[in-house]
């Protein structure tokens, strides 16, 4: 069982970027499993995410601005039960695209885009794991950073700069699960392919029909069950690794 006996604070999960695909499909299975979700976006609590205790545990952030989550840091800090976090699920992410949401090479993409890009896909995450330590470390808990496909290949709609900034937290995942890991701190990665989301460039249905051998997308939900076997006792011997979801895609 995974879920915590009644007379036993809840398990508590962080989680950013909860408001729709594979973030809302998380707090959807992690809720479902009794636990204290704990969401952090730039945006407002969605309402159309049923879960208990969702908008009063909200905290809206710009993770691209270092003092703002420096802040939120401190908020969730106060937030939690016995000083506790048992999962941390680093969901976030920003992909700018061109005019005509056309892909940004690495030509075209402006230093500022690239400087945006890592604030939120790779310092972030590593700045939420740190400054939230101690809360982790207290409860034996999980780290799971959300890489990508496009951080192992060049992809045709994902921009150069969301590329690399997989690219680097997959190598951030290798390197905290050796710093972490001494703690009792788990840190592994999952690198999802085509998902059914929102977010679907045009020209998909290519991938799916000529790249991908199951010859259909994923969706959130086969996501998110991964990353909460990767927060539960069921992977308790799983730590630097990257997972990848895309019905053998990469293959």
């Amino acid at each position: 069982m995974t879920t915590p006996h009644s007379n036993q604070p809840r398990r508590a999960l962080l989680l950013t970027g909860a408001s729709r695909g594979i973030g809302h499909a998380t707090v959807k299975r992690f809720s479902a499993a009794g636990w204290r979700v704990i969401t952090c976006s730039r945006h407002p609590f969605p309402e159309n995410c049923p879960w208990e205790m969702g908008p009063e545990d909200h905290i809206q952030v710009d993770l691209a601005d270092p003092e703002r989550t420096l802040h939120a840091i401190d908020e969730i800090k106060q937030r939690l039960e016995n000083r506790e976090l048992h999962a941390l699920v680093n969901n976030a992410a920003i992909s700018p695209k061109a005019d005509g949401a056309k892909r940004l090479s690495s030509i075209d993409t402006t230093i500022d885009v690239w400087d945006h890009v890592f604030r939120v896909n790779f310092f972030a995450p590593i700045m939420l794991a740190r400054g939230l330590l101690e809360e982790l470390k207290a409860a034996k808990g999980s780290v799971v950073n959300v890489t990508s496909i496009a951080g192992s290949r060049v992809h045709p709609f994902a921009g150069a700069a969301y590329a690399t900034s997989k690219a680097a937290l997959a190598a951030l995942t290798r390197e905290m699960a050796a710093d972490f890991g001494s703690l009792g701190i788990r840190v592994n990665a999952i690198a999802p392919g085509e998902i059914d989301t929102t977010i679907l460039s045009p020209g998909t249905s290519e991938i799916v029909d000529h790249q991908i051998p199951m010859h259909r997308l994923g969706t959130p939900d086969e996501v998110a069950k991964i990353i909460y076997v990767l927060c539960t006792e069921t992977s308790s011997y799983v730590n630097g690794a990257e997972i990848h979801i895309n019905g053998g895609q990469h293959v």
